[in-house]
């Protein structure tokens, strides 16, 4: 079994970012700004954003940091976002997820020019994933394409099972990796919590990628021997006997997994950085766009 490190892997595409930067500046050309909203005081949130902000200061990013209280008016977060848009001067911006009960998610997502985009949640960006055009593909399935293809993972005609269907995750993997490119050509099978025998269509693939947001969802049984296992989910669970308080667990059980994956990614260190990475990436891309 190898681990898909996506600890070593996201510091491999933030060093080439940096050195990109490094020429950009030597060259006179504008260095890539992104921008993140935060609304309310969600935990995994606020660490999640606070690890963008790190990533941008580790490649040479600017950044902006707007928070904002739970309570925000719709009207005034969409406000907002089209002062974001009309601001030449940020290439990229996230609104961190979820939002408040009281707001419309749809509503912000659609309120986000396409070409700041850089989480690639708008609808123009998923579908001109879905033609195959050039876009911002949604950050954590391009890490996970990313990740495949820096451990050359043979894709081409391989079965591989999607566990989960989500807009963010779950689809627009199924789309790529039975995209002709490399990684890509597999036989997609996307799989949900209405699917009638999952274990017996998991149990026949070759790559699987589990995105169902349940901690140890996908259990040993469920996967064939030499199969590549990617595992998107993060759970926090009250553990006494760590130092935290906590543990962290993925989709899959990995103790158990692990034992016949030929590769296998950790939870965490292994999605997780290669969608912050994927992040900058899409930015760096954003500002080139629109050069």
């Amino acid at each position: 079994m190898q681990l898909l490190d996506g600890k070593k892997t996201s510091a491999e595409l933030k060093e080439e970012l940096r050195q990109e930067v490094e020429q950009r500046k030597a060259q006179g050309k504008k260095i890539p700004h992104l921008a993140a909203i935060l609304v309310g005081d969600d935990g995994a949130s606020r660490t999640y954003v606070n690890a963008k902000v790190k990533a941008c200061e580790a490649v040479g990013f600017e950044s902006t940091l707007i928070r904002k209280e739970a309570d925000i008016s719709e009207e005034e977060l969409l406000k907002l976002v089209h002062d974001l848009n009309m601001d030449p001067e940020i290439d990229g911006f996230i609104v961190q997820l979820p939002l408040p009960k009281h707001i419309d998610e749809d509503k912000v997502t659609l309120a986000v020019a396409p070409e700041k985009d850089v989480d690639g949640f708008h609808p123009e960006n998923l579908g001109r994933l879905v033609l195959g055009l050039p876009t911002f593909v949604s950050a954590t399935p391009n890490g996970i394409m990313e990740l495949l293809a820096r451990y050359n993972i043979e894709t081409s005609g391989k079965d591989c099972v999607v566990i989960g269907r989500s807009n963010i995750v779950g689809t627009p993997m199924s789309i790529l990796l039975s995209r002709n490119s490399n990684p890509g050509n597999c036989t997609v099978t996307l799989t949900h919590s209405r699917t009638k025998n999952l274990a017996e269509i998991t149990r026949r693939a070759d790559i699987v990628v589990a995105a169902i947001g349940k901690p140890e969802f996908v259990k040993a049984d469920m996967i064939k021997e030499g199969a590549v296992v990617v595992d998107v989910g993060i759970h926090r669970i009250d553990d006494p006997s760590k130092k935290s308080g906590f543990s962290l667990l993925g989709d899959c059980d990995f103790e158990a997994i692990s034992k016949k994956a030929s590769y296998i990614t950790p939870v965490p260190g292994g999605v997780g950085p290669m969608t912050i990475a994927s992040l900058m990436a899409n930015t760096m891309k954003a500002v080139k766009m629109r050069e």
